[in-house]
């Protein structure tokens, strides 16, 4: 496997078989994969076609492997960005972390897809909160 992010907040390695491995740790790790489960699973209810897919799960070490969504975007209007995560808000769901950073683009596809969720936020009534989004000076140490 090739290890594409280690952050504070997560290890993501993409295996050879172009799987997504997602090991969450630090701060609120425990809560921080409950919500991306949630909100991929609800996403996947509602037939949302342009965010990971779950492929397998693991509560207690909070791990989490996830389809392929492409390559990641460098540079992106404000516009487009906009459009992106308003198209993703239509099933539902806010994103709350709505960067470039969390958009990738699939050829195979040729559209954009929206990854990391986890700080996002399903707005129907009755689902529990999303966790808060650390402050910090320079956020992209938890990016």
């Amino acid at each position: 496997m090739q290890e594409a992010k280690n952050t504070v907040r997560a290890t993501v390695k993409i295996g050879y078989d172009g799987r997504v491995h997602k090991t969450f740790k630090g701060p609120q790790a425990k809560e921080r994969y409950e919500n991306e489960v949630r909100v991929l699973r609800y996403l996947e209810e509602k037939g949302c076609q342009f965010v990971p897919k779950i492929l397998d799960s693991d509560d207690e070490t909070l791990y989490l492997v996830t389809s392929n969504c492409g390559a990641r975007v460098d540079k992106m209007s404000g516009e487009k960005k906009q459009q992106i995560f308003a198209e993703l808000e239509s099933f539902g769901v806010r994103h709350d972390d709505a960067e470039v950073r969390n958009i990738t683009y699939n050829h195979r596809d040729g559209r954009f897809y929206v990854i990391d969720f986890e700080f996002a936020t399903i707005l129907e009534p009755g689902y529990p909160p999303s966790p808060k989004m650390l402050s910090h000076p320079d956020r992209s140490e938890f990016m």
